[in-house]
């Protein structure tokens, strides 16, 4: 199974996997799932990091692309198809980042891995329960 990690998925696997669901665990261990990252989300944690809403122990540039190495995800770069596609979605999200791993997520066919109840009113397969 092909699976897009929210951001705050990649965060809780990365610093505190007791904060996943059981089934999400699971799909994420699970060595045959391809586990895939979207640049959307290193942009995310950047931002909030620099507007001091969330705490990092050093630079964003530099933790981020070890973890990102260290987790073993595949980078799923913005496309514009992606772009596009977050203009065809109805306005059930404002966040724009959760907004772009949706339409991610629909373009390239993947299962969206978060604890976010606003994605159940997309046209998108979710993992959480």
């Amino acid at each position: 199974m092909k699976l897009l990690l929210d951001t705050h998925v990649w965060i809780w696997l990365l610093t505190d996997p007791d904060r996943l669901s059981g089934a999400a665990r699971s799909a994420l261990l699970a060595p045959d799932n391809q586990l895939h990252l979207s640049s959307a989300s290193t942009w995310e944690i950047s931002v909030k990091a620099a507007a001091g809403r969330l705490e990092l122990d050093g630079s964003p540039a530099s933790l981020l692309q070890e973890a990102i190495v260290a987790s073993g995800v595949v980078a799923l770069p913005i496309e514009h198809s992606h772009a596009l596609q977050t203009g065809r979605l109805p306005r059930h999200h404002r966040d724009p980042f959760d907004r772009m791993l949706v339409a991610q997520a629909q373009v390239e066919r993947l299962t969206l891995v978060s604890a976010d109840r606003q994605f159940a009113d997309y046209e998108v397969e979710v993992l959480w329960s």
